[in-house]
């Protein structure tokens, strides 16, 4: 048995980006590009948390005016949304009872992302159960789904204004103003100094604890049989474009084995096929050949049911046994074919797409390289000082355009309640 292990990995968008993955997780398209979702077992899916009939983006806005949430210091196109992805290996819930089980598993995962977000940032959390294995599919000979949980959240965390040295009143500068809600990706997940029994200080990544603090969870809440996972391994930090792009190759190379496998097979027993025809056509007319000639006593009777029909009898049904082994395969070839050609379009597909990520990985790489020279040449303080200023001025910006928007709206109130 292969060992299984739950991962759980964070993806940021921004109010622009998150319509394309709500489409996805909400399943709100006709079609997929996932070659894999069946929309007939959409209705299998369970809905932890859900925004009701309000978008993500509306649900966002909607919790802005009423002050649950501030975007203060961030900028337009800041990453405002997490899209938690839960898994484990499709074989552990297959081992431990399906669909069933795998409910259970995650309204378990979905109470251990209320506890990281808090509930009242949770905006939608949906296990799918609607997409299919198909190397495991093939493997077992019936259908099986991929079990897994989208979280989609607010990072917020709680962030003291304090009095500015403008204030009137220089007993409260510095002093707390105000306790508010922002929204913040990189103080959610930032990472984390420690130092080690010899004393040396060194970094361990944010989603590394979350690894450790979802495994840990699920765990105490009674749910065995899966590994964390090995720290640093190659396996554990594949993209899940990259995992499918190695599986569907991988598949892809099994359907060729089998495919010419049954191509020999074919190969092998159509000359004995075509070899049966031959005969029956160029023997058919002179059966009697083939049979033995009447005794001088033996009555038509006897010698036709004793004879002449057991041998018919054989001819047919070794013709039957040829004709349904050469159906059987030239049905399974075609069948392989289909097959191939489907696993030849997935992997295409989870190949292009992973190109894609690497394309962004490396222009993301090349941003924090030039970020990190700035730094070295400007200084870490006057960099840190000339983005606070920035978000500052962004936010004033931005502030200034809702209040426009808001006194527009106002106005135009005034103008329709005048005209009536």
């Amino acid at each position: 048995m292969s060992k299984n292990y739950a991962v759980a990995r964070v993806q940021q968008y921004a109010k622009a980006s998150i319509g394309k993955s709500e489409r996805h997780i909400e399943r709100k398209n006709q079609n997929y590009e996932n070659m894999n979702v069946d929309l007939s077992q959409t209705p299998r899916n369970v809905h932890f948390q859900s925004c009701g009939d309000l978008t993500y983006n509306a649900t966002l806005d909607k919790m802005i005016e009423d002050g649950a949430v501030s975007l203060r210091g961030l900028k337009p196109d800041a990453k405002l949304f997490d899209e938690m992805i839960f898994d484990v290996n499709t074989a552990y819930f297959e081992e431990h009872g399906g669909y069933d089980y795998a409910c259970r598993f995650y309204e378990e995962v979905f109470r251990f992302a209320q506890k990281e977000y808090g509930p009242e940032n949770i905006l939608s959390a949906v296990m799918h159960a609607d997409e299919l294995n198909s190397a495991l599919t093939e493997k077992l000979g019936y259908p099986v789904y991929h079990y897994h949980l989208h979280v989609v959240a607010l990072p917020v965390v709680e962030k003291e204004v304090r009095y500015s040295k403008r204030c009137k009143d220089p007993e409260l500068v510095g002093k707390v103003k105000s306790v508010i809600h922002q929204i913040s990706h990189s103080k959610k997940w930032a990472s984390q100094k420690v130092t080690d029994e010899d004393g040396k200080s060194h970094i361990i990544k944010s989603y590394s604890l979350l690894q450790d603090r979802f495994f840990e969870h699920m765990r105490d809440a009674g749910f065995e049989d899966f590994e964390r996972g090995e720290r640093g391994s190659t396996a554990q930090h594949l993209s899940v474009t990259e995992f499918k792009v190695k599986k569907e190759t991988e598949r892809l190379e099994n359907l060729e084995k089998q495919t010419e496998q049954a191509r020999e097979r074919l190969d092998f027993l159509t000359p004995a096929v075509k070899g049966a025809e031959e005969f029956v056509q160029n023997n058919v007319s002179t059966l009697e050949d083939l049979l033995p000639e009447a005794g001088p006593l033996e009555r038509a009777k006897s010698y036709r049911e004793e004879k002449a029909l057991p041998l018919i009898r054989k001819l047919k049904e070794k013709m039957l046994s040829l004709y349904r082994i050469i159906l059987n395969l030239r049905d399974r070839l075609d069948r392989l074919q289909r097959q191939f050609h489907n696993a030849e379009r997935d992997r295409d597909y989870y190949r292009a797409q992973f190109e894609k990520e690497q394309e962004k990985c490396g222009e993301l790489q090349k941003d924090v390289e030039d970020y990190g020279r700035v730094k070295q040449v400007l200084g870490p303080e006057q960099v840190d000082a000339a983005l606070a200023a920035a978000r500052e001025r962004e936010a004033r910006l931005e502030a200034e355009r809702k209040a426009a928007e808001l006194e527009r709206r106002r106005a135009r109130r005034r103008h329709d309640r005048n005209a009536r």
